[in-house]
């Protein structure tokens, strides 16, 4: 589905444009086609308008004229055939006809009242509408979302909905989230007792981008035997900027997410994680030095230092890992991949007021350049 962009957004690109920032970074920044970059700058530049309407020819304009005196006619044509019927019958010839029709012209060519055609209950039509918009949000989510997160999408189409309804419609068609199924219990590792400060200090609202990024490790079933991932979360917007699969749970899965990341290493402060003894490595420690990136460690036996982690590793436990077992390693690369795409860029989170966390970034970015 394209991406439908705010008009600030729009406004602000065409402004870069025009003020003559290199068009390319400008695509790469805003994840647009060039296609579309050109055609707001265009509009804009002609009308002050993004809009199709606001943009069009004196022929386009006459010929959208023509094409609904034409359709007018057509609808005149059809309806009055029908014109000496009983109101039942008009009733149900312009409900026949309304995604062809206007009903307002419908009902004055017939000589009927508009309050007899809504007089027939639509609730039915109505639920079958927003069932199959429910099984749609849930089925596109990967089957995890619930009743809150539903809500919010449907809400953004238009549809004011209780949770308790749609819990009802969830249960009718027996769809379970994942988080209402067993969760995973957590292993103790085993601890650096190095004397590193917890620089962060619970403090996980950042507004910077890569401030302060976190880290952890979780086991996933391939074949029956444990493998393992890593990933690096960027406290300021909850994405996911660093992933990496391995069958060892050891630095160099460590070391193999940071060099995923694709936005430069120098621009992260600190690296916040708990004392597991993967994060205890040379390797990894060369890369904190020679990026000036700062080390804090949550202190011994308090999961709560690195709350985001936590949070974040129980929601891929129950996404991504809960009750699975893959074929192979190539299809675990494979799969994380995929479902990380989905997390940054699809899936919204609540403490980010329902946004994704790439379009919470991308928000934030322009509101700084306002």
């Amino acid at each position: 589905m394209p991406t439908k962009y705010p008009e600030e957004i729009k406004r602000k690109v065409v402004a870069l444009a025009n003020n003559g920032k290199n068009q390319t970074e400008i695509l790469n920044e805003y994840g647009m086609a060039r296609s579309t970059l050109h055609k707001w700058i265009k509009d804009y530049n002609n009308s002050g308008s993004f809009s199709a309407k606001d943009n069009r020819s004196d022929k386009e304009k006459e010929l959208i004229k023509l094409q609904k005196e034409n359709k007018q006619l057509k609808m005149e044509n059809d309806i009055l055939k029908t014109s000496g019927a009983d109101n039942g019958t008009k009733v149900a010839v312009i409900k026949a006809n309304r995604d062809k029709y206007s009903i307002s012209a419908m009902c004055r060519a017939l000589n009927i009242s508009r309050g007899m055609i809504y007089y027939t209950p639509k609730k039915k039509q109505v639920n079958i509408e927003l069932e199959s918009e429910i099984i749609r949000i849930f089925k596109e989510n990967k089957t995890h979302y619930g009743t809150r997160k539903i809500k919010r999408k449907l809400a953004k189409k238009g549809y004011q909905v209780s949770r308790r309804r749609i819990g009802k419609i969830m249960k009718k068609y027996d769809l379970v989230s994942t988080y209402t199924k067993k969760q995973y219990k957590v292993h103790s590792p085993s601890c650096n007792e190095d004397k590193i400060a917890n620089v962060v200090n619970r403090e996980f609202d950042k507004k910077e981008a890569l401030d302060v990024v976190v880290s952890d490790l979780t086991y996933v079933n391939v074949k029956g035997k444990w493998n393992y991932i890593c990933l690096i979360i960027d406290l300021f917007n909850r994405e996911f900027v660093g992933y990496a699969a391995g069958k060892k749970k050891n630095a160099e899965l460590v070391t193999e997410a940071f060099k995923s990341i694709k936005r430069p290493l120098d621009q992260i402060n600190i690296l916040h994680t708990d004392r597991g003894n993967e994060f205890k490595n040379k390797a990894i420690d060369d890369i904190l030095d020679n990026f000036d990136i700062e080390r804090s460690l949550s202190n011994k036996g308090c999961p709560y230092d690195n709350a985001v982690a936590e949070a974040a590793f129980k929601v891929v436990k129950t996404e991504f890992a809960y009750d699975r077992i893959f074929n192979s390693f190539q299809e675990l690369e494979y799969e994380l991949f995929d479902y990380v795409n989905w997390y940054n860029n699809h899936r919204i989170h609540g403490s980010l007021d329902y946004l994704t966390p790439v379009e919470y970034r991308y928000l934030m970015f322009d509101k700084k350049l306002l």
